[in-house]
C-alpha cells in the first residue's frame, strides 16, 4: 500500500516536473525577451540621436556654403563702380585713409611716451625701450609679414 501510495506521488511529481521546468523556462524567455526589447529600444534612440545629429551637420554645412556664399558676393561687390564718380573715389579712399590715420595715431602715442620718458629724466636707450614693447615687435612682425611676405605668396599662387 505505500508502494502504491509512494508510486502514485512520485509519478504525480515526475509528471509535475517537465511542467514545472518549462513555466521556469518560459519566465527566462519572457525575461530574456523583455531584455532584448530594451535594448533594441535603446539602439532605435541612439540611431534617432545620431540621425539628428546628421541633420544638424548638414544644416550647419548648408549655413556655411551660404555664408561663404554671401561673403563672396559682398567682396566682389566692393570691387564694382557704382557709376558716380565721386561716390567711386570716395569708396576707394577709405580704407587707405583710415590706415594712415591709425599709423599716425600710433605713432603719436608712441612718440609721446618716448618724449615723456625721456622728460621724466630717463635716459635715452630706457626711453626707446619703455616705448617699444614685444607687442609693437609682433605688431611690426605681422605687418611686414603681410605687405612682403603675403603679396610675394599670392604672386607665386596666380
Amino acid at each position: 500500500m505505500i508502494e502504491t501510495l509512494l508510486g502514485g506521488l512520485l509519478g504525480g511529481a515526475f509528471r509535475l516536473a517537465p511542467e514545472i521546468l518549462k513555466w521556469f523556462d518560459r519566465k527566462g524567455e519572457r525575461s530574456h525577451e523583455l531584455a532584448m526589447q530594451d535594448k533594441a529600444l535603446e539602439f532605435e534612440k541612439l540611431r534617432g540621436a545620431q540621425r539628428m545629429a546628421e541633420i544638424g551637420a548638414s544644416a550647419d554645412a548648408a549655413w556655411n556654403t551660404g555664408a561663404i556664399e554671401a561673403l563672396r558676393e559682398a567682396v566682389a561687390a566692393q570691387g564694382r563702380t557704382s557709376g558716380v564718380k565721386w561716390a567711386d573715389a570716395l569708396s576707394t579712399t577709405v580704407r587707405p585713409v583710415v590706415t594712415y590715420l591709425f599709423v599716425l595715431m600710433y605713432a603719436g602715442v608712441k612718440l609721446s611716451t618716448f618724449v615723456g620718458s625721456v622728460q621724466s629724466g630717463v635716459g635715452f636707450g630706457p626711453a626707446l625701450l619703455a616705448a617699444w614693447s614685444e607687442a609693437d615687435q609682433a605688431l611690426l612682425a605681422g605687418i611686414l609679414n603681410y605687405w612682403f611676405l603675403n603679396r610675394t605668396l599670392e604672386k607665386g599662387l596666380r
